[in-house]
């Protein structure tokens, strides 16, 4: 879920000598795409573009967060794009590359659940969740309860994980956890070849 703290579980399997691919900042980057930008413009107009000539991802949020057939829209000229930049990111692997790991808030949701081995869910409570988003991003709880609506929810996702991270208290116990899974994975893996 939003707030879970995905991207600092992602950072643990990167340091355990993972490639990620970060979901959220592919797709930034290909809102920067030039033709891209071009065709979002076509259809919401130049107000979707800062002063400085970049994408508002802030007013493509007010678009999309309001109207499911804009964000379907949205996901289906970005996705594409995210996809074709974690397969960039996944051909640098080398020997000694431990996993692969998709950092996305929509894995489920956008089917890139099928090209995974394992789904590792990151258990939050809600209260918890909340209140980082309104520290490290600034939203009110309106603006979480809107974005999080437009997710599978959070019991389906549970359902289709693997393994479970809880990341609310030690650090140092989150990554040894992470540690575990990631060897309980690759063991699979060796049994599967």
């Amino acid at each position: 879920g939003i707030g879970s703290g995905k991207s600092t579980i992602a950072s643990m399997f990167h340091a355990l000598g993972c490639i990620v691919a970060n979901a959220d900042e592919n797709a930034k980057q290909s809102l920067q795409d030039q033709d891209i930008k071009e065709q979002l413009i076509a259809w919401w107009g130049e107000n979707i573009v800062t002063k400085d000539g970049d994408v508002d991802c802030a007013a493509i949020a007010a678009i999309v967060f309001d109207d499911e057939s804009q964000r379907l829209r949205l996901e289906s000229l970005v996705h594409p794009r995210v996809r074709k930049l974690q397969e960039e990111q996944f051909q640098t692997a080398t020997e000694t590359t431990k996993a692969f790991i998709i950092d996305a808030p929509l894995l489920i949701e956008a089917g890139l659940d099928e090209q995974c081995d394992a789904i590792v869910f990151i258990n939050v409570s809600l209260e918890t969740r909340i209140k980082r988003v309104k520290s490290s991003r600034g939203w009110t709880e309106e603006e979480f309860n809107r974005r999080e609506a437009a997710q599978l929810p959070l019991d389906k996702k549970r359902e289709k994980a693997d393994y479970v991270v809880t990341n609310e208290g030690n650090l140092d116990e989150v990554q040894h956890t992470v540690g575990q899974i990631l060897e309980d994975i690759r063991m699979r893996q060796l049994k599967k070849s």
